[in-house]
C-alpha cells in the first residue's frame, strides 16, 4: 500500500530530510519512505514513481509530502512523530544546542566562517544566496531547481566580490582538506582539481589516492557552469585561485566538453601558466589541449594517472590476478538468451564515462546521459538492449534519496534486470566517503547474490562487474565493502574505466559468439 501524509508549513534541510527517511523506512519495515516538499514539479515526480495519492495531492508548496510504500499501516502513523523527534535541537546533559535557522545565527556561531553550504529549495536560494555573498561567503549551493537566471546573478556577483559560487545541484569538494557533502578522505598533496562533475572528483582523487599521492583542493563547480548562457564563472575563478595557489603544482580540469566560446575563455584564463595542466572534458577529442600545450586525458582514470605521473608518483592501478580465466569461466554459463549489458550506476559522471568507453569501441548502448537522440533511453525505468542507467538522475531523485545514500531503487533495478532472460551482465558502482550511505557493499552484495540465484532457478548465470570508488581511508572502509562485494560473486575492478573495459572484452566474446 502507498499512503501519504502531509505536515503543514514544515520544511526542513534536504539532505537531512534523506537520512531520516532511510531511518523511518529502517524503523518501521517500509520498503520506500519519501520526504519531499509540496511543489507542482515534486508532485509531477511523485506521480510518474506511483508515490502520489488524493492526500498528497492536496499539499501546498509549503508543505511536507511524507510518501510511504508498506505492506501494512502498523507504523505509518507513528512517522510524524519520529520526524520530528529525529529533527529536534538535541540535548547535551542541561545544555541545548542550538541549531540556527539563519545565516546570521550560524555566523553568530561560528565566528570566521567564510563558507556556506546551501540544501534548501531551490527557488529560495536567490534571496538567501545573495545575503550569504553580501556577508562575505564563499557558497556552496547543493541545491538543485534553481534557476539559470539566478545562477548567472549569484556567479556574477561573486564573481564581483572574489567569491566563489560552487553550484548549483554541486554535490562535492574538498577545501583544505576538507570533505564538503559527498566526499571522500584524501591525502594532502600537490594536485589541484576544478570540476563540473561530483563523482569525477570522487573518481580522480580516490585513484590519486590509492596511488599514493594527493591533492590540495578540488573545487566543484555545478553542472550548468561551462554553458554558454554561464560562461564558465566558476571554473575560471578556481583555475585562477589554484594557480595562485603555491602548494598547486599540477592542475586538473574535469567536465563534458565545455561550449566552444567556454573553452576559448578558460584557454585564455590559462594562459602563462607555469603548472602542468590536465584537461578531461568526456566526449572531447583533446586536439585543442594538446595544441595549448596541455595534457589531455580521454578518461577519468587517465586524469589521475597523468596527474600522479606529473606528481612524481607511481601511476599504477594494479588489475585482479587471473582475470582472463575468470572472464573465460563467467561466460562459458551463460544460457543462448543472455546478451545484454545493464549498467546500473549511482555516479553520473561514471555513467557517462563508461558510455564513452563502450561508444568507442564500437558498442551501440541507450543511455539517459547520452546527448545523442538515437542513443537517448526513452524509457528510464525499464532496459531495453545495452543500457547505463544514471540512476542519480532528478526523475529518480526528486523528493527520494540519491542512489549514493538510499539503494533501493537499485536494488529493485537489479532483480528487475535479472528477471531478463536477454540480460548477461550488470556494472555497478559503489561510491563511498561522507555523506553516502553507511555500508552500500551491505545492501548491495545480497541484491546481486539474490539475482544471481533468480537466474539460476531459470537456467541462466548473471555476471556482474563492479568498480568501488573510494579508499581505505573512507568511514566505510574500502577493503571491506570490496570483500562483501566479492563474497557476492561480483568481479571487482580497482577503476570504473577499468570495470567498462573489462565488460567490454565480455560483451564482444559474446557477440563473436553469438556470429559462430
Amino acid at each position: 500500500m502507498t499512503k501519504n501524509i502531509i505536515l503543514a508549513n514544515r520544511y526542513y534541510d534536504s539532505v537531512v530530510l534523506m537520512n531520516a527517511a532511510e531511518k523511518i523506512k529502517a524503523e518501521i519495515g517500509a520498503s520506500q519512505v519519501s520526504l519531499m516538499m509540496g511543489t507542482d514539479a515534486n508532485k509531477d515526480i511523485m506521480r510518474a514513481t506511483n508515490l502520489l495519492t488524493p492526500d498528497g495531492e492536496k499539499a501546498e508548496p509549503g508543505d511536507l509530502i511524507i510518501a510511504v510504500v508498506a505492506n501494512d499501516d502498523s507504523g505509518i502513523n507513528k512517522i510524524p512523530d519520529m520526524l520530528e523527534e529525529m529533527l529536534a535541537p538535541k540535548q547535551d546533559g542541561e545544555i541545548e544546542k542550538f541549531t540556527p535557522r539563519s545565516i546570521e545565527g550560524a555566523m553568530d556561531i561560528l565566528k570566521g566562517a567564510n563558507l556556506a553550504l546551501f540544501s534548501i529549495p531551490g527557488e529560495y536560494v536567490d534571496y538567501e544566496g545573495e545575503k550569504a555573498l553580501d556577508k562575505g561567503l564563499h557558497l556552496m549551493l547543493f541545491s538543485d531547481n534553481v534557476s539559470l537566471e539566478t545562477e548567472i546573478k549569484l556567479k556574477k556577483k561573486g564573481e564581483e566580490k572574489g567569491l566563489l559560487v560552487m553550484g548549483p545541484d554541486c554535490g562535492t569538494s574538498i577545501i583544505n582538506g576538507k570533505a564538503i557533502a559527498f566526499a571522500n578522505v584524501i591525502r594532502k598533496g600537490d594536485i589541484g582539481i576544478v570540476a563540473a562533475a561530483g563523482t569525477g572528483i570522487q573518481e580522480v582523487a580516490t585513484l590519486i589516492h590509492k596511488m599514493g599521492c594527493g591533492i590540495t583542493h578540488a573545487i566543484g563547480t555545478g553542472g550548468r557552469d561551462l554553458s554558454r548562457e554561464v560562461g564558465g564563472i566558476t571554473m575560471r575563478m578556481g583555475i585562477k585561485a589554484l594557480m595562485e595557489d603555491p602548494a598547486t603544482k599540477i592542475l586538473v580540469l574535469i567536465s563534458k566538453p565545455p561550449h566552444p566560446d567556454v573553452e576559448k575563455a578558460i584557454y585564455e584564463t590559462l594562459e602563462g601558466i607555469n603548472k602542468t595542466v590536465i584537461i578531461n572534458f568526456l566526449g572531447s577529442d583533446g586536439k585543442e589541449a594538446v595544441a595549448r600545450g596541455f595534457g589531455f586525458a580521454p578518461t577519468l582514470e587517465e586524469a589521475a594517472i597523468k596527474a600522479v605521473e606529473a606528481s612524481g608518483g607511481h601511476p599504477v592501478l594494479p588489475e585482479p590476478e587471473n582475470l582472463d580465466a575468470v572472464m573465460e569461466s563467467e561466460l562459458s554459463k551463460l544460457a543462448s538468451s543472455q546478451k545484454d549489458l545493464r549498467g546500473l550506476y549511482s555516479g553520473g559522471t561514471l555513467c557517462g564515462e563508461a558510455d564513452l568507453i563502450f561508444e568507442k569501441a564500437g558498442l551501440s548502448v541507450l543511455s539517459n546521459v547520452t546527448k545523442k537522440a538515437e542513443r537517448k533511453l526513452k524509457d528510464v525505468f525499464h532496459s531495453k538492449g545495452h543500457c547505463l542507467v544514471d540512476m542519480g538522475d532528478d526523475i529518480f531523485t526528486k523528493g527520494a534519496p540519491h542512489p549514493m545514500i538510499d539503494n533501493t531503487k537499485r536494488i529493485y533495478r537489479i532483480a528487475q534486470e535479472a528477471e531478463d532472460a536477454e540480460t548477461a551482465i550488470l556494472l555497478l558502482d559503489v561510491v563511498l566517503g561522507y555523506g553516502s550511505n553507511p555500508d552500500p557493499a551491505g545492501e548491495i552484495a545480497p541484491a546481486v547474490k539474490k539475482a544471481k540465484e533468480t537466474a539460476s532457478g531459470a537456467g541462466r548465470h548473471l555476471i556482474c562487474v563492479a568498480s568501488v570508488c573510494g579508499v581505505e581511508e573512507d568511514p566505510q572502509h574500502a577493503p571491506t565493502q570490496i570483500a562483501k562485494l566479492k563474497d557476492a560473486g561480483i568481479i571487482v575492478l580497482p577503476s570504473n574505466a577499468m570495470a567498462a573495459r573489462f565488460t567490454m572484452k565480455m560483451l564482444e566474446k559474446i557477440g563473436s559468439k553469438a556470429a559462430v
